[in-house]
């Protein structure tokens, strides 16, 4: 049955992908609500069409607008999120009001109208791990967060859970790795160092390199939820991941032969404040449960995809590029 989706964040990175999944693979319509920060980009959706994606530029701290949006809708889907670490150590208050605040707004408004919710959120809110460490996390690994910005997440899953408990409201959560892909501000570490490259610019690395990510591939992250969304366990946290553990330091010995450059042709620059070491996904659950696997299970093609992706929408990216290093370059990064 055709339903009407509501995708908070949906213009940015990781929503902007779900939303092209989403027309991709079902009939569903889907209402966009996007802030419309620097994150935002409507070239992301410029190609879909009209008559299945409507895009309502708004803040999900608005209470009517949120709540006429979710009467119109059969599911929320929620990515909206301030989720840049560097920028939740310059300017947090931002961080709290729209990963909190807006979710408590979206939470209020589904329960109030009995609509089907589902959270997303990262693998950040369980801190980091040590490097070499076998262990990985897993959906009952305590919570650590070590930013602003994995604080303020951490803090919306605990709102979800508890307006599950205390409400009924009919709620999943999933915690996922690093996303890599299309549609990827280039403030981001992977489309930071390829537009770079693509410029002839030296990639840099925080501290020594060896800080390491567990990569997943957006558009693998999307079917996941949408999976989610359609089969999982009201109440239920799901782990997305696809055994993508690298360091950053090998993330650009990946990319830097796409280029032709030697795979030591990049620089060190000093680390970043309260930089996490090491991030893993434990995903059996997601695989054991609802039978999901990854697509891109081989990272190497993946970030080859993701090179081609770049260099053939040079349009959709060039406009930040200058502001973008500019503010790095006065950081001394």
């Amino acid at each position: 049955m055709t339903r009407t989706l509501l995708v908070t964040g949906g213009a940015g990175f990781i929503g902007s992908n779900f939303v092209h999944h989403i027309v991709r693979t079902t009939d569903d319509h889907v209402i966009v609500l996007d802030k419309m920060t620097y994150a935002g980009n409507r070239e992301s959706l410029a190609d879909l069409p009209d008559d299945r994606v409507e895009l309502v530029v708004g803040d999900i701290c608005d209470e009517k607008l949120v709540d006429d949006l979710v009467t119109r809708s059969d599911a929320v889907v929620h990515y909206a999120a301030e989720s840049h670490n560097d920028n939740s150590l310059a300017d947090p208050g931002v961080f709290v009001q729209t990963n909190i605040i807006g979710t408590f707004t979206l939470l209020e408004a589904v329960r109030k109208h009995g609509v089907r919710f589902h959270h997303v959120s990262t693998d950040e809110v369980y801190g980091d791990l040590e490097l070499g460490d076998p262990a990985r996390f897993t959906e009952h690994t305590a919570y650590l967060p070590s930013s602003p910005y994995s604080s303020t997440k951490a803090g919306s899953d605990h709102l979800v859970r508890a307006w599950v408990r205390s409400f009924g409201v009919q709620a999943t959560l999933s915690n996922c790795s690093n996303n890599y892909g299309p549609y990827q501000h280039i403030e981001k570490f992977i489309p930071r160092q390829i537009t770079n490259l693509i410029d002839g610019v030296r990639p840099r690395l925080y501290g020594s390199g060896t800080n390491v990510r567990d990569w997943i591939h957006a558009e693998d992250h999307s079917s996941a939820v949408a999976l989610i969304l359609d089969k999982g366990r009201i109440g239920e946290t799901y782990l997305i991941g696809a055994d993508g553990e690298k360091s950053n330091k090998e993330v650009v010995e990946l990319l830097l032969p796409l280029f032709d450059r030697a795979a030591d042709d990049y620089d060190l620059v000093a680390d970043r404040p309260g930089h996490d070491l090491r991030y893993a996904i434990e995903w059996s659950k997601l695989r054991d449960e609802l039978g999901w696997t990854p697509s891109f299970s081989d990272f190497e093609s993946g970030l080859e995809a993701t090179v081609q992706w770049y260099r053939d929408n040079e349009a959709w990216w060039r406009h930040a590029k200058s502001a973008t290093e500019a503010k790095y370059s006065a950081q001394g990064q």
